[in-house]
């Protein structure tokens, strides 16, 4: 079981650290767009960013514990917890402190056969 929880630490890693290039970090969030390079009027396109960065992660988690569900919930909890971020909410650290507890909590509910 130990390594559902190492696979989910990894699928966090690669999916915030190595997926995530400098482009997404910065078209996810509203505030940060810029001069967008689709035109010069202010974009929706982040919503599509994030959300796209949160299926990154929605399948790693998906794939690491073979449950669609926690897959899903695991994009809803991404979600709003990079939105926080992105609204300066909470700092980067609290970022990774919550994406970290969601994976945990994942693993738990799994190991408590709420999940299959």
């Amino acid at each position: 079981m130990l390594d559902v929880l190492f696979w989910l630490f990894v699928g966090h890693a690669v999916g915030d650290f190595g997926l995530q290039s400098d482009w997404m970090a910065r078209y996810k969030n509203r505030h940060l767009q810029g001069a967008s390079v689709f035109s010069s009027k202010p974009e929706w396109i982040w919503l599509e960013v994030l959300s796209a960065h949160c299926f990154i992660h929605a399948g790693a988690v998906a794939l690491a514990t073979g449950s669609i569900a926690l897959g899903l919930l695991e994009f809803i909890a991404h979600w709003i917890i990079d939105y926080c971020k992105c609204e300066d909410w909470i700092g980067f650290h609290t970022d990774q402190f919550l994406h970290i507890a969601c994976k945990l909590l994942w693993f738990m509910l799994l190991g408590l056969g709420w999940f299959q």
